[in-house]
């Protein structure tokens, strides 16, 4: 378990941590000169089967910066009050921060009690509890670090909490805060993990996507074969440079694919905040810039909350529960804390009434189950991505009672509501179109259900002809009860022409294919367009046409040299398929029509792989 320690500047807090772990926490000799910690300091104290850790936080505010690193992912703090002094300005933003993060347990450390009459410090803590109202339930301590007064104590009631849970079982995630080389080693990172475990030899991505492997642990300021969730770690990694890392990047378990720039929150207020406000935002190690957008008024008062969107200057590895703390413009002064609710803000209709709803409705969602009801209730969603954003394997969601094809996750209301629009559709379309046999599932997609994804509709598709509720003819999607049909007098002209087509394998024009039967060239040429309706030929341009076998064959063969070369030209595919320039630019222009393929230039490549 991580601690951190926070308070004004001189109230005494390393002399604490050097009284309950034996460790003087201003490490660097800058520190030790100027007699003040500048950066993120760390003790540790061995217990039974475990190590608890402290971080000592500037109490500068030129570092700030370095305090908000340290009290990423961690719940239990220690305000430092010193008695001779009292609340500072520094005490009272440290406390507004811990305040902000939601932290779980805030205990109130009084130092150098030794040097101040009982009753002074009596009535300190009085005022304490009646400035801050919240502070009312936390633990107090009477302590000096130069008697031993109360030491024993606090360290008795900060093993008791170390005994709350881990949360090991979650994916590993760590937020990096340092990067150096180390001689004979080579390169380490320190941090604190978040979340999940890691061990020797494991193989973790960094926030670019490279993956690294650890090849050795220092835990708590220990050698371990293993890290823990809530402790501080010094990982020793191999395979990536120093120059590939920064302060503020990550290791995690699960491939960092999502990062986003546009979230939304839940916003405690801590100042008048207006509408769309311009502020620095704090992020484990992170430290960016953005903006401020409140959904549900126009101003935010001190103490409210609100749903706001944060549009970040920068793009994040953020996931869902994450804390920040917003501070001004010009960052000096703490403006509001927030909870990540949503790792990817809708960019429309953000602040309609059905949005506001479906934001009070996630934010009482407690359980997984609950919030996934709320996410598929009306689309489908990448399974990795509900597995990053929520940061849980991948067999906790597939445990849970819903559907999923491929990447895909849904429920059956969702499969059922999709189903019936492409059917609704579909019989739309053969009212409009009552002469045509059907359409292309690709087509399809884009009548019913655009916003989805076309893998997905295609599946639901497929599922609906397996149970005869759609019927596909020669690649035409169609109602089953729907039907173009030739007579018997038209079916004994076509039994004439197709074999016309068959001996060549070309485009034939309607006055040929006339001539060549001694048959009327506009009876033909109804034939041969209700032949096309029927899914038996394609017209590559009016009046000429090739059968849709040998069509679907030029497309194989077309997608395959796409897929070789990254395109193709009229003069390439007149080489592939033999016939002249003229019947090729006509052929390779209809394909362009039908949406298979798109034109670049001279060049042409493939738009819709799934019509042929």
């Amino acid at each position: 378990m991580i601690i951190v320690t926070a308070g004004h500047v001189d109230h005494g807090k390393t002399a604490l941590l050097q009284a309950l772990t034996g460790t003087n926490t201003a490490h660097l000799p800058e520190e030790k000169k100027r007699g003040l910690t500048i950066d993120l300091g760390y003790a540790y104290l061995p217990i039974e089967n475990d190590i608890l850790g402290f971080i000592d936080v500037p109490g500068h505010q030129r570092f700030l910066s370095n305090m908000l690193a340290g009290l990423g992912g961690i719940q239990h703090a220690l305000l430092v009050v010193s008695a001779e002094e009292g609340i500072k300005p520094q005490t009272s933003e440290h406390l507004t921060i811990l305040k902000l993060l939601n932290f779980s347990q805030i205990m109130v450390v009084i130092t150098k009690a030794d040097r101040v009459e009982s009753s002074r410090i009596e009535q300190l803590i009085s005022d304490i509890q009646q400035q801050y109202s919240f502070l009312n339930q936390s633990h107090f301590f009477v302590t000096s670090a130069h008697t031993g007064q109360g030491i024993a104590e606090l360290k008795a009631h900060l093993i008791e909490l170390n005994k709350s849970s881990h949360l090991l079982n979650k994916p590993f995630r760590y937020a990096i805060d340092r990067v150096f080389n180390v001689k004979g080693a080579g390169l380490v990172v320190t941090g604190t993990a978040i979340a999940g475990q890691v061990k020797i030899g494991d193989e973790l991505y960094l926030s670019n996507g490279e993956k690294v492997r650890v090849r050795n642990i220092h835990a708590q300021n220990q050698v371990s074969a293993q890290g823990l969730a809530g402790q501080r770690l010094a990982l020793n990694i191999v395979n990536v440079d120093k120059s590939d890392i920064a302060r503020g990047d990550w290791l995690t378990s699960l491939q960092p694919n999502y990062a986003t720039d546009r979230i939304t929150v839940r916003l405690f207020a801590d100042q008048m905040l207006k509408e769309n406000t311009v502020v620095h935002l704090y992020h484990y190690a992170s430290h960016i810039t953005g903006k401020v957008n409140l959904l549900n008024a126009k101003q935010a008062v001190r103490n409210g909350e609100y749903f706001a969107e944060i549009i970040l200057d920068e793009p994040l590895h953020i996931v869902l529960g994450d804390k920040l703390i917003i501070r001004s413009g010009d960052d000096s002064q703490t403006l509001a804390g927030a909870e990540v609710l949503e790792i990817f803000s809708p960019k429309r209709h953000k602040r309609s009434d059905e949005r506001l709803a479906y934001l009070q409705k996630l934010l009482q969602a407690v359980t997984l189950d609950d919030r996934f009801a709320l996410y598929l209730s009306t689309k489908a969603m990448p399974l990795e991505q509900l597995v990053w954003q929520e940061q849980v394997q991948e067999t906790e969601i597939l445990n849970l009672d819903y559907n999923h094809h491929g990447k895909w996750l849904f429920t059956s209301a969702f499969q059922q509501q999709i189903h019936q629009r492409i059917v609704d559709k579909l019989t739309e379309y053969h009212a409009l179109h009552n002469d045509q046999l059907g359409i292309t599932k690709a087509r399809l997609h884009r009548l019913s259900a655009l916003e989805q994804p076309e893998s997905l509709i295609t599946y639901f598709i497929d599922e609906l002809v397996l149970t005869k509720k759609l019927a596909q003819t020669r690649g035409w999607i169609h109602t089953p009860e729907h039907r173009i049909e030739f007579n018997a007098e038209e079916l004994q002209k076509w039994a004439e022409i197709r074999p016309l087509f068959e001996q060549t394998n070309q485009a034939l024009w309607v006055r040929d294919i006339a001539n060549e039967l001694l048959a009327d060239e506009t009876e033909t040429r109804n034939l041969l367009y209700k032949a096309g309706k029927l899914g038996y030929l394609v017209p590559i341009v009016k009046d000429r046409f090739l059968l849709q076998e040998q069509i679907s064959i030029f497309a194989q063969e077309i997608k395959q040299f796409i897929e070789q070369n990254g395109s193709i030209s009229v003069n390439q595919l007149r080489d592939q398929i033999g016939y002249g320039r003229k019947v090729t630019v006509q052929l390779i222009e209809y394909f362009d029509r039908s949406g298979f393929l798109r034109r670049k230039g001279n060049e042409h490549l493939l738009r819709d792989s799934d019509i042929y």
